[in-house]
């Protein structure tokens, strides 16, 4: 190890990962996943697939998980800035219903490991923003979680203000509360 610096969240699972820049007048280079970086940092996943996306300014995309066929995630930000989020759906766990959020961008090259069992999502903090993710599972579209962004059992404290016109999909208009979601599962 030594490439990458890991810190551990207050939630158990979470890890906020800072790889090693190394950099001169020519620009920089970084590793953004290696194996053996990450399996001795106890993260010994194995991702099936890489995704990207592009966002504006104020869209939010979440909070969302895959029900039957869960995804480990490694998520960062190559241009812009994010405020990612994750919060804890694992049954009988010690922190359920907790989240944690963190900030990414391209500037401080941040990733976020999101292990199985979490709803997931970002608000995007810059005029622009790509976010890419590796998953441990296939996306399975008939699969599909959420549960509001502004959920007040939950009370993610985004970073923007209540006047603030947010940009969401249909989809993420219309997720139930984290109560319908304990209750549809028996929680």
């Amino acid at each position: 190890m030594g490439k990458i610096k890991v810190e551990t969240c207050e939630i158990e699972g979470l890890k906020v990962i800072t790889p090693e820049v190394r950099g001169d007048a020519r620009g920089y280079f970084i590793e953004t996943y290696q194996a053996n970086d990450f399996k001795a940092a106890g993260i010994d996943v194995d991702f099936v697939q890489d995704n990207q996306s592009a966002s504006t300014k104020n869209v939010l995309r979440g909070l969302h998980f895959q029900i039957n066929y869960p995804q480990d995630k490694l998520v960062r930000v190559i241009n812009g800035k994010v405020f990612d989020v994750a919060v804890d759906i694992r049954p009988g766990s010690k922190t359920y219903g907790k989240w944690f959020g963190v900030e990414l961008s391209a500037e401080n090259k941040k990733q976020f490991f999101v292990p199985k069992g979490f709803a997931h999502g970002f608000y995007v903090m810059s005029d622009y923003a790509e976010f890419c993710y590796k998953v441990s599972d296939f996306y399975h579209p008939n699969d599909e979680g959420g549960f509001m962004y502004n959920d007040p059992e939950i009370g993610v404290e985004w970073p923007f203000d209540n006047d603030t016109e947010l940009i969401l999909s249909d989809k993420d208009k219309c997720h139930g509360s984290f109560a319908d979601y304990k209750k549809e599962h028996n929680i």
